[in-house]
């Protein structure tokens, strides 16, 4: 014979089942149950997603005014690709070293996310390797930068005016790259130092100093890579914006 199931009121409670909330308070519980994402996020990624959302607005800002500037002008705004052309052999190349520049910063994004994989193996060879190879293509990226100023400063080029027509030009050329440039400078000394650490085995024996406190943690590294891309994917929107518009 089959029992009866329990009808005690805590049964009752336990068995009921909870309506979903309407109205404000369930348009509140729907927005509010991401939290449940980032209930395991740790600390530093946290952050450095709030960095880089400020971050984008920055940019944003930047690329924004240099977009009203161009369109509100009424002088005749410099053609990138004659102002950014090199001359090889005796031979006009428009956008060649920024094509050079565009592909040495991508092709880093490629060794950054390998370093990413191999830290979660704990390959701390492999990982110092990439991460040094990542520095050495945005140090190159850098240099080729500063030879892109010094062209340009040579040439005539200031942020008050420049010999080719809008005086707008110059100030936006030199503040958007700068700021990016500098971003990109920043990143290079974080790669050095983090793969200094995951080359010397800090991570491995739980060595105790910055981002290192924490015993066969790479998360750092992937920290240092999501910074990384988010350099790299903001210069696609300068590529796009300021050398090929």
């Amino acid at each position: 014979m089959n029992e009866l199931a329990p009808t005690t009121p805590n049964a009752k409670i336990a068995n009921a089942k909870i309506a979903p909330a309407t109205g404000w308070r369930g348009t509140v519980a729907d927005w509010s149950s991401d939290q449940r994402a980032f209930r395991t996020v740790s600390w530093g990624k946290a952050m450095m997603w709030v960095f880089l959302l400020s971050d984008t607005f920055v940019f944003s800002c930047f690329l924004i005014a240099y977009m009203t500037a161009r369109m509100s002008t009424t002088v005749p705004w410099p053609m990138p690709s004659e102002v950014f052309a090199l001359e090889v052999s005796g031979h006009h190349f428009p956008l060649l070293l920024i094509a050079i520049m565009t592909f040495v910063l991508i092709s880093s994004s490629g060794t950054m996310a390998m370093a990413v994989n191999f830290g979660y193996r704990r390959d701390r060879r492999k990982t110092a390797a990439l991460m040094l190879a990542t520095a050495l293509l945005g140090a190159a990226f850098v240099g080729m930068q500063a030879f892109e100023w010094t062209k340009l400063i040579s040439e005539g080029v200031r942020p008050w005016g420049n010999p080719w027509g809008a005086e707008q030009f110059g100030a936006s050329f030199f503040m958007i790259t700068g700021f990016h440039g500098t971003h990109v400078t920043i990143g290079v000394i974080f790669l050095l130092i983090i793969a200094r650490k995951v080359w010397r085995g800090d991570f491995d024996g739980g060595r105790r100093g910055f981002f290192t406190s924490r015993k066969g943690n790479y998360e750092i590294v992937e920290i240092t890579g999501l910074y990384w891309h988010f350099v790299d994917l903001v210069w696609v929107f300068i590529f796009a914006l300021f050398y090929l518009w």
